[in-house]
């Protein structure tokens, strides 16, 4: 890996993404707790109806789905909170150039300046042609 430089970006505002993703990371894990829940209670109910017992499971899945998105989401978030400890968070993994905080602030788990993401996306469509 290469030696990648140390964030410039202030104490203050560190603690604002750290804070940002800490609740946000706390709201998910609620949500999960909740669907667990009410996953739980529901799978007592009989359903005699095979259009409700269908929708019923359609709508689990969708849930399903959704958490499993955010249990990803969660994983992106712990890890950018790991760069804040080791002092490279808003370092682009690529070129090691800073993140800018409007990057950051749309999408705070980044790992990529937004001139390198564009490449990245370009390649890749490229690629899928």
């Amino acid at each position: 890996m290469v030696n990648m430089p140390k964030t410039t970006m202030k104490p203050e505002k560190l603690e604002f993404f750290r804070q940002m993703m800490t609740l946000k990371i706390n709201e998910l894990l609620d949500e999960a707790e909740k669907t667990v829940s009410e996953m739980t209670s529901s799978a007592k109910e009989n359903y005699p109806d095979p259009n409700d017992r269908a929708s019923l499971e359609s709508d689990r899945n969708f849930e399903l789905r959704i958490r499993d998105r955010e249990r990803k989401l969660i994983i992106k978030m712990q890890e950018a909170l790991k760069r804040m400890d080791d002092g490279v968070f808003g370092i682009c993994d690529v070129c090691g150039g800073l993140i800018s905080e409007k990057r950051l602030m749309a999408r705070p788990v980044t790992t990529s300046c937004i001139d390198c993401k564009m490449k990245q996306e370009k390649m890749e469509k490229l690629k899928g042609e």
